[in-house]
């Protein structure tokens, strides 16, 4: 058998979060159920007379032209709908990266690209996000890391699990480390829209240098991560040898899911999707620092700009997963170990949920850090 390296975050995810009585490890906010987005009785009479055929497999064109029209000058051919971002992130490194060859990411990152580079054969190299900088990029680092065998660079924003947003000034820097050797950049952008300080919806990649790939989903700004639907933007060519790997994976996501994705990014109902999602992240998050701030000296919390998780320090004797595990344990709750993301005495902690729920999963957590500290 190969040596294979699984993604450890989603692994105990898929365990554990279906069956605690606290989830808190979710990265998106509180979903939504088809009745709260799909209203127009003409639209639910549509759906029910759908017929369950293959649909296009690159995803119907009323949603392909929907996505489209969030990228300046994209056009359908431009988009690639897949199963999750995920798949999209996964079959654009099978794509681009051959074995030995090389690639930079942003650390720390949703690590499921580390991940998928391993089991690629990939040369993986980073550079990080500094505490110390409010979570600003070591753009020093990023030069010196990036070098004439790299073929890729990847980064997140806003970025998961800081919530941090680069600066316009940021972005632009990483252009043009990519565009000094002519690498791609990969850009996760599924945060976008859920802006906890501001109202400007964090700004593509794309259109900024001609090997960009923007990736998105509709799991975390519009609530909506049971549809499994993410996409890919990029050069029509690029984009049309991605589509022939996700005829091998997944050949296409399900035709309700491209039907009811299309009905979440009409401009009817879009805006109001990512406007529940600011205001679950803006009424989760002083519950959450507020609790924090309660256990003194316990915890250091550099505010995250937008996303509805908090990538919390902590000051306690005990490593991470074995704090998870106890809270899974003795107080059915669950959270994410720094350890996922290669960091010790950190945790990520979901907010955007509805208050009472949150505050009773808190409560429990503070049973814990009780019992730790006693």
């Amino acid at each position: 058998m190969t040596v294979f390296q699984p993604f450890e975050m989603e692994r105990m995810m898929s365990k554990w979060e279906n069956v605690v009585e606290y989830n808190l490890s979710e990265s998106g906010v509180h979903p939504l159920s088809v009745r709260e987005f799909v209203e127009d009785p003409a639209v639910v009479e549509h759906l029910m007379n759908t017929p369950l055929h293959y649909p296009q497999a690159n995803g119907i064109i009323e949603l392909r032209e929907r996505i489209a029209a969030l990228y300046p000058g994209a056009t359908p051919d431009n988009v690639l709908v897949t199963v999750g971002c995920a798949e999209a992130n996964f079959i654009t490194l099978q794509t681009l990266l051959a074995p030995g060859e090389e690639m930079v990411i942003m650390l720390p990152n949703y690590m499921q690209i580390w991940g998928a580079a391993q089991n690629l054969g990939i040369d993986v190299k980073a550079f990080h996000l500094r505490e110390d900088q409010g979570w600003a990029p070591d753009l020093d680092e990023l030069n010196d890391v990036v070098s004439e065998r790299t073929k890729l660079i990847a980064v997140c924003n806003p970025d998961n699990p800081t919530g941090y947003i680069l600066t316009d000034a940021e972005m632009e820097a990483i252009v043009a480390a990519a565009e000094r050797v002519g690498a791609w950049l990969l850009a996760d952008e599924v945060y976008s829209g859920a802006e906890r300080v501001t109202d400007t919806r964090t700004p593509s990649f794309w259109g900024r240098y001609d090997k960009v790939l923007a990736m998105n989903s509709l799991s975390k700004a519009y609530g909506l991560p049971g549809l499994r639907i993410g996409w890919v933007v990029g050069p029509s060519d690029t984009v049309d040898d991605i589509w022939a790997r996700h005829e091998y994976i997944t050949i296409s996501a399900t035709m309700l899911s491209n039907q009811l994705a299309a009905i979440a990014l009409s401009p009817e109902v879009r805006p109001r999707l990512t406007q529940r999602a600011r205001e679950y992240i803006r009424r989760g998050f002083p519950i959450l620092d507020a609790w924090l701030e309660s256990h003194e000296g316990t915890f250091n919390l550099v505010p995250p700009q937008a996303a509805a998780i908090a990538y919390v320090r902590y000051h306690l004797d005990v490593n991470s997963t074995e704090l998870v595990r106890r809270l899974l344990d003795e107080k059915s709750v669950f959270i994410v170990p720094g350890d996922q993301f290669g960091m010790d005495r950190y945790l990520r902690i979901s907010f955007g949920l509805p208050p009472d729920y949150l505050e009773a999963g808190l409560d429990r957590i503070h049973e814990l850090i009780a019992e730790l500290q006693g």
